[in-house]
């Protein structure tokens, strides 16, 4: 499976320049690399528990892309009681607003009452993402699965500069 994902990615990023496709792979096999890995509110260790914010700093550090992020502690429910767009300000200040995904980009979902979600796009609509209400990080396709399609924000890249 694992293969065929990695061939599938690669086909539509191949007009990229070199080192941007590598680390695309890099995201997509390290995201991959999670799979399985128990839902744990602000945990980031591969195998013991991590949620969707933590993913995304450990696979891109992980991938080399961005350095190590060290978000400030955030209550597991504070999306539900507060406006202020924290995961999308950590967001923008490594990635640019994107119109379509590609593999290794990010997308974003608005849980409560701002944008609470995170996914690492594997090849659009799939994605791999530390979900709540699977209690693991899963492989998923975004569009079939109706919650997260009805509240899809949008696309962020880390490539081209935030």
């Amino acid at each position: 499976m694992i293969a065929d994902v990695m061939l599938s990615a690669h086909a539509q990023i191949e007009h990229l320049p070199a080192e941007e496709q590598q680390q695309r792979l890099a995201v997509v096999q390290e995201a991959l690399c999670w799979l399985g890995t128990p839902y744990h509110h602000q945990g980031r260790i591969m195998g013991a528990g991590v949620d969707c914010g933590m993913l995304l700093a450990e696979v891109y550090e992980g991938a080399a892309v961005l350095p190590h992020v060290e978000p400030e502690d955030y209550p597991a429910d504070w999306h539900l009681h507060r406006d202020g767009e924290r995961m999308k300000a950590l967001v923008t200040e490594h990635a640019r607003p994107v119109d379509a995904p590609l593999p290794g980009d990010i997308a974003l979902f608005r849980y409560g009452r701002c944008l609470s979600h995170a996914a690492i796009v594997i090849e659009w609509p799939v994605i791999v993402h530390a979900f709540i209400d699977a209690g693991a990080v899963v492989l998923d396709d975004s569009v079939a699965n109706q919650d997260l399609a009805e509240r899809l924000a949008g696309f962020w890249s880390p490539w081209g500069g935030a």
